[in-house]
């Protein structure tokens, strides 16, 4: 086999693998993340608090958002960019399904086990050791990676610190797996259900959400960012700051001292968009050829909810009397910053790691930005009002914000799912060109 139809095979390959986890993904976002949190959120709005709602289920829903859908792309892009990058050999591709294969069975476990409680004790540690071993296979695989001795033309060591932050964030994932094992297997022995305990999960959720998914998107976006919005090259050394900064927080809130934790995540949040100089103005024409022209805007709001978000937990520590305003910082955090990002970027970059193709719809991408943050806005705002019970005529607000977001997610979905669908871009011009003028 000549060695370019080789090379040409395995890209192939990987394209594939990349598009079954970015499917997978989607496929955890919709039906066990957002249509059954959509339901809980009904079932609240109707009983007026959350307190008869059976936690398992809600833990169920937030573990298919975090895990199942951005833990299955971040994987998923991790398999793929860095084995274009020439870290990986050709054995990534079995490793990446055979990865998918694990982590795929443990998330999906997981969530039937909180649902349905079957042998609950046995699954859920079960569940937990899958997921774990799928980030494994993940990890030493891409931990082969080898950087470039010398740095691209015109760059700098300097701005190759995304890449820090972004093994930053690979560590957290890891954290992250192996203190959820550990707890699963505490609940296991000495639980009364799968469901884990309150204080314990709030813990969680912190190492879930700013040491994992968030550090991560501060790597992508100090890599991405002044490329697609043309912005200038982040601060590499405010970006570490950030970085540290966090690791301290997500420390000190482990320990359950929440105060100086949330005023160390708003301290981290900061830095981090200062870092990024996202609300700088654009040095260079910002790429938006086959996507929507209000992506930049988008991102610029992601940076605003993470700013909120922040802001709403450091409120909480020292205000929550009834779970709205951590409610809020959450929802803030997971959907307004995570969420969008993942919208925006993911409709600029994912299209061209599955297949090369373009983007199906930037009309269908707008919506779906706007509708989801339409949702967040709505959710945020009423979830305060209507827990805390500053305005209790909010209540029937939150089932709409649920709706709302439900239709942008799924939007979003099928605007990939209908691009997974078209012919690469390259065959569809030598269709076009090959059918001549009209």
């Amino acid at each position: 086999m000549e060695p370019i139809e080789a090379i040409k095979q395995h890209e192939a390959a990987l394209q594939r693998s990349v598009t079954v986890w970015i499917v997978t993904g989607l496929l955890f976002m919709l039906l066990p993340g957002t249509f059954l949190g959509a339901w809980n959120l009904i079932a609240i709005s109707d009983a007026h608090t959350a307190a008869g709602l059976d936690p398992s289920w809600l833990q169920a829903h937030g573990h298919a958002q975090i895990f199942g859908w951005i833990g299955s792309f971040i994987l998923g892009i991790g398999f793929y960019s860095l084995s274009k990058m020439g870290g990986a050999g050709r054995f990534a591709v079995n490793r990446a399904w055979a990865s998918w294969f694990v982590w795929t069975a443990g998330v999906l476990l997981r969530w039937a086990t909180n649902l349905w409680e079957w042998h609950w004790r046995c699954l859920l540690p079960l569940s937990a050791v899958l997921e774990l071993a799928g980030f494994l296979i993940f990890f030493l695989t891409v931990s082969r990676h080898r950087s470039p001795k010398t740095p691209p033309a015109g760059g700098t060591s300097e701005s190759r610190v995304w890449m820090g932050a972004v093994i930053a964030g690979s560590i957290g994932f890891l954290l992250s797996l192996v203190a959820n094992l550990i707890v699963v297997a505490q609940a296991s022995l000495h639980g009364a259900g799968p469901a884990i305990p309150h204080a314990v999960n709030q813990r969680l959720l912190a190492l879930f959400t700013w040491a994992f998914p968030v550090v991560t998107i501060w790597g992508f976006s100090a890599r991405w960012l002044p490329v697609f919005l043309g912005l200038q090259n982040p601060v590499p050394k405010l970006l570490v700051a950030a970085i540290l900064v966090n690791v301290s927080a997500v420390a000190v809130a482990m320990m359950g001292a929440w105060i100086p934790a949330t005023l160390l995540f708003l301290a981290g949040a900061t830095l981090a968009t200062f870092a990024v100089q996202v609300f700088q103005r654009s040095v260079r024409p910002p790429k938006i050829t086959g996507v929507h022209p209000t992506f930049p805007a988008f991102v610029r709001v992601a940076y605003v909810w993470l700013l909120v978000s922040a802001v709403l937990s450091l409120a909480a520590a020292a205000w929550d009397q009834a779970g709205g305003l951590w409610g809020a910082s959450r929802h803030a955090l997971t959907v307004g910053y995570i969420s969008t990002m993942v919208f925006a970027i993911g409709q600029r970059i994912l299209p061209a790691f599955c297949g090369m193709r373009l983007l199906f719809s930037p009309r269908l991408m707008f919506a779906s930005l706007i509708l989801l943050n339409a949702g967040c806005t709505l959710r945020v705002i009423s979830e305060i009002g209507a827990y805390e019970g500053y305005l209790p005529s909010l209540w029937p607000l939150l089932p709409v914000s649920a709706v709302i977001e439900m239709t942008a997610v799924t939007l979003f979905a099928v605007n990939l799912g209908l691009t997974f669908l078209q012919p690469p871009a390259h065959l569809r011009e030598q269709a076009t060109a090959a059918a001549g003028p009209a």
